[in-house]
């Protein structure tokens, strides 16, 4: 085997073929069916074969924190593809929304932030982008961290007409890590936000209390 062929990334989006696309369902959300083949890793082609896509738009996720008074905010709310598991369907959560035409993820992060949480971030540090079940869901998420003071937070939020019910938490970071140890909190983004903190944490103190003082 070459080098290059041993390399990651040799191919590309010009290396699958879409033979049909076919609409399964319209809602909120949308379905489709997708025939394709793709190149493989021995040389050739796949045979044709069909996958179910759920389409559903890109998202922003933020992370609030008060590098002054070194908390968190996080918001609960009912979540229903987390019925039928042992365990209850509110979770704890970051600041969220989907991303409409036009807007930048930055500008999703800002609105989402005043909606759900009536939080205005000071700064935005971008953490990652990533692809939650790549294998059937066309979804990609942006994730920040946000720099917010925390003394005011609190309360129920949410947009009526959106179904939302949103209770804001305040609390100490270490508190909110301990809940993803014990699994309390267990979606990725919260995860992934939370843990990229307890790396970045002195890091982003130090850039932020500078530009607060």
């Amino acid at each position: 085997m070459s080098e290059e062929q041993n390399s990651p990334f040799v191919f590309g989006t010009g290396d699958v073929e879409i033979l049909d696309r076919q609409p399964l369902y319209q809602g909120f959300f949308a379905m489709e069916k997708v025939t394709l083949r793709h190149r493989r890793f021995e040389g050739g082609w796949t045979p044709a074969f069909d996958r179910e896509l759920f389409l559903r738009g890109d998202a922003t996720c933020v992370l609030p924190y008060d590098p002054r008074r070194g908390e968190v905010v996080l918001l609960e709310q009912f979540r229903p593809g987390a019925l039928g598991r042992d365990r209850t369907p509110w979770l704890m959560e970051l600041v969220a929304g989907m991303n409409e035409p036009g807007e930048t993820p930055e500008q999703v992060a800002r609105r989402e932030g005043v909606e759900e949480a009536n939080l205005h971030f000071l700064g935005l540090e971008h953490i990652c982008n990533y692809l939650g079940s790549p294998g059937g869901c066309t979804e990609q998420t942006t994730l920040f961290c946000g720099c917010v003071s925390s003394e005011e937070a609190g309360g129920l939020h949410g947009l009526a007409d959106e179904h939302e019910d949103i209770r804001v938490h305040v609390m100490p970071f270490e508190g909110a890590l301990a809940m993803v140890y014990d699994g309390r909190i267990d979606n990725a983004a919260a995860i992934i936000s939370l843990q990229w903190l307890a790396l970045n944490r002195r890091r982003i103190d130090e850039r932020w209390l500078g530009s607060l003082r």
